[in-house]
């Protein structure tokens, strides 16, 4: 499944985590760390259900760039003064977006939020794209930038580089 309660494991324990401070933000770091893309989008108050046994984080606030919960800003595990009807959900919906035809190669996915009623997409400057690839999940990088797509030289391309693209495009 693609959404439901955020559950994490501590010290031998299944425990809930408090919705205080939780934003889509957290849930794309979420959705990333599960393998999933799509459109995350946090839920609170319970929406899946509250959960039982502790509530393991409270105060949560990722910058959506991390790869796990376990490296975002949040109060000490065990540390928080939440109930169960605060328990925090995900929704990390592999359905939504929009697919724009690129020039005739490789269809490509924006996320939700970046498609217009017309599916073209309102593109934002650094936003990244693969090119040329025999899938959407793999080709030249290419980078939109003062209203046209350019290609990234390699001098300097390391395995990091290509970690932060791909989690600038949604993939873990």
């Amino acid at each position: 499944s693609f959404e439901g309660r955020v559950e994490v494991y501590h010290n031998g324990k299944w425990g809930t985590i408090c919705d205080d401070q939780w934003d889509d933000r957290d849930a794309e770091v979420v959705c990333r760390q599960l393998g999933l893309s799509g459109n995350p989008k946090a839920l609170s108050w319970a929406h899946y259900g509250q959960g039982s046994g502790p509530i393991l984080l409270d105060e949560v606030e990722c910058s959506g760039n991390e790869l796990s919960l376990d490296q975002c800003k949040k109060s000490d595990w065990g540390q928080q003064n939440c109930d169960h009807i605060e328990d925090a959900g995900v929704s990390c919906d592999p359905f939504t977006g929009c697919t724009v035809s690129n020039d005739g190669a490789v269809p490509f996915l924006f996320p939700a939020a970046e498609c217009s009623p017309f599916l073209l997409p309102s593109l934002a400057e650094g936003t990244v794209r693969l090119a040329g690839g025999r899938s959407p999940r793999e080709g030249r990088v290419e980078v939109y930038y003062n209203g046209d797509w350019g290609t990234v030289c390699d001098d300097g391309w390391t395995d990091l580089s290509a970690q932060v693209v791909c989690r600038q495009l949604g993939f873990r």
